[in-house]
């Protein structure tokens, strides 16, 4: 089935609540996921469809860390028809921290032939780290 890029973001939003597809599986063969903010110690760019699946893999038992709800997006129409911007946000509890938590994120995505070719993640670090229940870690890496 080809998707828009609307409906894209949409399956990357289930997936994020986790009632959707493998990440990896809404990429082309060579799609490339970027993270603008990576943190020191984290990949600046992933690329093709199977350094994304095993990179996602290989973080999968940080989701058992929360209870999110309500995750939403805004999708954002730019003038290229295969380009969308998207707002997701979610919130919930913290079992690292024993706290509820908000969290927000910007993707920039491209699709191509029903396929993520190109995926910008705009990701807050901190906010992540502090959620994660893993600041010091974060701290560690930044004085390395």
């Amino acid at each position: 089935m080809r998707r828009s890029p609307r409906e894209m973001i949409e399956e990357v939003r289930r997936m994020i609540a986790g009632d959707g597809p493998e990440f990896s599986s809404l990429f082309a063969t060579d799609g490339v996921v970027r993270y603008p903010f990576a943190p020191p110690g984290k990949p600046a760019e992933l690329r093709g469809r199977e350094a994304i699946r095993e990179y996602y893999r290989a973080g999968e038992s940080s989701k058992g860390l929360l209870d999110m709800a309500d995750v939403e997006v805004v999708v954002h129409q730019t003038d290229d028809p295969e380009v969308v911007m998207a707002e997701f946000s979610h919130h919930g509890w913290s079992h690292a921290t024993k706290a509820p938590y908000e969290f927000r994120a910007l993707a920039v995505v491209r699709v191509r032939d029903g396929r993520i070719v190109s995926y910008d993640d705009y990701i807050d670090s901190i906010a992540m780290a502090r959620m994660l229940g893993r600041t010091q870690e974060l701290a560690d890496a930044l004085t390395e």
